[in-house]
């Protein structure tokens, strides 16, 4: 008998196709957010589940996966929404989707630094309400990025794409990682290496968060190392909303210690503070890194092939934990 995969989110209408094909699939066609009720009674039923960054797969829930159940098929590449030592001790394969939205989240992050350090959003603001008089000399001024120090927290293939799309600016590159690159990739993109986090924090012009979201990294942006940032810095954030200290963030934003920042993911999603979205110095996007036809096709055929190699008795690729 095929296995049931459970799928908690609307995924792109193909890759439901071919899952119904391989599988036997319960879709969700209205979208809604799975509640852990319904997670629970995914995982009692269900021989795999695909879930998505909406769904808190903790060890309540994963303690409760039915004697069939093999797999969590991440559709996304972050997988802290997963408790993996639980999935671990129940033997549960866990997989994700690497590789196919780097392109995309990096293009996000330089859209936010556009934005937030030219103004436009709020440009298109005074726009379409009406309010611009009159070309100004010294109206909707912004800050150029060219000759800027850009430092790039987490320099795998997002910060990577980020570095190469930032040099075309002229984007002066400086990372902290949790290792040193290579030689020849630190040529290619002429990035300088600060091993003290701290130090090149107080020197850059804009700082970008591009890694991954993991205990080390929780709230790697403190309120402490956002008060070393200089007074005409910016702060984006593609990674994820944990990484930063977000009441922290919001304080040194209504007081002027920093110019702005560029945010693309919060501590609560979907629940975003009133004061971010009602600050002029901060642009807020709904988690739109991977946002791109191009991007969810590729995330879901990867789910479908991990999917299938497990159930054809080998181990997927893109495995995180393999539990067999």
């Amino acid at each position: 008998m095929k296995p049931l995969v459970i799928v908690t989110r609307k995924l792109p209408e193909a890759i439901e196709n071919q899952m119904k094909q391989l599988f036997r699939v319960e879709l969700n066609p209205d979208d809604h957010l799975f509640s852990q009720e319904e997670l629970i009674s995914a995982v009692r039923r269900a021989d795999i589940l695909v879930p998505t960054v909406t769904d808190k797969i903790d060890a309540e829930v994963i303690s409760e996966a039915g004697n069939n159940f093999r797999m969590f098929a991440n559709f996304g590449v972050g997988v802290d929404h997963i408790d993996l030592k639980a999935a671990q001790e129940k033997r549960i394969t866990v997989t994700n989707t690497p590789g196919v939205l780097t392109e995309d989240t990096a293009d996000i992050a330089i859209t936010l630094m556009l934005s937030i350090m030219r103004r436009t959003n709020e440009g298109e603001r005074v726009l379409r309400a009406g309010n611009w008089e009159k070309w100004s000399p010294t109206g909707m001024l912004g800050t150029r990025l060219r000759g800027k120090k850009l430092g790039i927290i987490g320099m795998g293939r997002i910060g990577q794409a980020v570095a190469e799309r930032a040099k075309s600016f002229g984007l002066e590159i400086h990372y902290h990682n949790r290792s040193q690159l290579d030689t020849r990739t630190e040529k290619t993109y002429k990035a300088t290496y600060w091993q003290s986090l701290d130090q090149m924090i107080i020197q850059m012009d804009v700082i970008s968060l591009n890694c991954p979201s993991t205990p080390d990294t929780y709230k790697i942006m403190s309120r402490r190392r956002i008060g070393l940032m200089q007074k005409h810095a910016y702060l984006i954030n593609t990674a994820r909303g944990d990484v930063v200290d977000e009441n922290a963030l919001i304080e040194v934003l209504e007081e002027g210690v920093i110019a702005g920042a560029g945010l693309d993911v919060y501590e609560n999603e979907p629940n975003v503070d009133e004061r971010l979205t009602s600050l002029e110095n901060v642009v807020v996007i709904p988690h739109m890194g991977s946002a791109t036809e191009e991007a969810r096709h590729a995330m879901g055929e990867k789910v479908v092939v991990n999917i299938k190699t497990l159930v054809d008795g080998h181990s997927p690729r893109d495995r995180v934990l393999y539990g067999f």
